[in-house]
């Protein structure tokens, strides 16, 4: 694999790739090219034979603190059409990454709000550090957790998401464990041995049976056209409340630094 990479960094070692977010300064924020960079690392990996596990972390204070700043100041600005587009393109980054053939952990820390929820919501594995602190903070800027909520719903349940998507709060590692949404929470002295033992149990699984397996729980949980529907009706209305005027205004005083109109 020869494939250059501006915003994430990307190593295969004995069937193991590890690829990590690389916008540190940034704590790993999403923009339009990580977005399309981690969609073509992961078509590319799925396409590498001698593959058997992703690992994904992230550089810095942070696995990944959601969107961008300009980024969302960018999105304010779209209309509906562009909306759709920019949602179907990060459902399809989840989608790429669920569907893996290989087995996907991620390892999170820091902050892991918003987007990036979906993002580790698509992987099969989720450890994370004590202190990480998670938020569905969407409805706090008038929108809704719309493109991530089929990855979110599936691993955590209705439940949960009432809950956490609801009250738009944030959230320790230890509540994440307790709704699902993470696997394992380790401290900073354990965490090699618990990423370790994680890949001896899955190295130690024949390689044919962890692709059938993958395929199976897919096949058994999710038919294809109501997955098809859902995503479908996911990035419309995460598109349609991003151009009204509610989501406008929630946006604007985000970026104002003031509370939006609907807070007395």
């Amino acid at each position: 694999m020869d494939k250059i990479f501006k915003t994430i960094l990307l190593d295969i070692n004995d069937g193991v790739a590890r690829l990590k977010l690389n916008r540190p300064e940034k704590h790993n924020a999403f923009n339009a090219e990580m977005i399309a960079e981690l969609t073509a690392a992961f078509t590319l990996l799925d396409e590498q034979q001698s593959l058997r596990l992703v690992i994904l972390s992230g550089n810095g204070p942070s696995f990944s603190a959601g969107a961008d700043l300009n980024y969302m100041k960018k999105i304010a600005g779209f209309g509906y059409e562009e909306n759709l587009l920019d949602a179907q393109k990060l459902a399809g980054l989840f989608k790429t990454v669920k569907n893996c053939k290989v087995p996907v952990m991620a390892i999170v820390h820091g902050a892991v709000f918003g987007g990036a929820n979906g993002l580790s919501a698509a992987c099969d594995i989720v450890l994370a550090h004590e202190a990480t602190i998670f938020a569905f903070s969407e409805v706090k800027l008038g929108i809704t957790p719309a493109t991530i909520s089929p990855f979110v719903i599936a691993r955590c349940g209705e439940a949960a998401a009432r809950e956490l998507m609801l009250t738009g709060r944030k959230f320790t590692a230890s509540e994440a464990y307790r709704f699902l949404l993470v696997n394992q929470v380790f401290q900073s002295q354990n965490q090699e041995e618990l990423i370790s033992t994680y890949i001896r149990q899955l190295l130690s699984s024949g390689p044919m049976a962890l692709k059938a397996c993958k395929t199976l729980i897919q096949k058994v949980t999710e038919p294809h056209e109501e997955k098809t529907e859902i995503l479908n009706f996911t990035t419309k209305q995460i598109a349609e409340l991003r151009a009204s005027e509610e989501g406008q205004e929630g946006l604007a005083a985000f970026f104002d630094k003031r509370k939006p109109n609907w807070i007395p």
